[in-house]
């Protein structure tokens, strides 16, 4: 639907940052240790940022899933991780639709194991640049060959 922007910041945390107009929903996925979370929902209003995940980053990748309230569409990727309508944290990544949850697609944000990250999801007028990631087969990273958002993206 959108793009997206990532770009170290100062301050140790992950943020995002809603630069549509519209009212997005945002939602996290990441590896704590040797256990898959994902957590939401962050309301972010337009033209504004959210702290998502307060002091310095434990992990190298993580991966994000948005919807814009407002018109519709999603943020999205190949990496699948549970979610659900309401507020949640969900353990595990594994049968999402058996476990009672939502199966969506997460984009992959490579942090390049800085201390804190900031990504900024832009309106669909941006021009694409995506990044490819295969797979890791030591199970380090879910399977997300090609994880980004529609044409739209870029990566700063």
């Amino acid at each position: 639907m959108a793009g997206f922007t990532v770009c170290a910041g100062a301050k140790a945390d992950f943020r995002l940052c809603n630069k549509t107009n519209s009212r997005i929903g945002v939602s996290i996925g990441y590896k704590e240790k040797d256990t898959w979370s994902t957590e939401g929902w962050w309301n972010v209003p337009a033209n504004s940022c959210e702290t998502i995940l307060r002091g310095a980053l434990s992990s190298r990748f993580y991966y994000v899933y948005a919807i814009d309230y407002d018109r519709g569409g999603e943020w999205n990727g190949k990496a699948y991780m549970c979610t659900r309508d309401k507020e949640f944290t969900i353990r595990g990544i594994e049968d999402c639709l058996a476990r009672g949850y939502d199966r969506s697609g997460f984009f992959e944000i490579d942090t390049g194991e800085q201390g804190s990250w900031t990504v900024q999801l832009t309106e669909p007028t941006a021009k694409a640049a995506q990044q490819s990631h295969a797979p890791s087969e030591s199970g380090e990273r879910p399977a997300a060959a090609n994880a980004g958002v529609a044409p739209g993206g870029s990566v700063q």
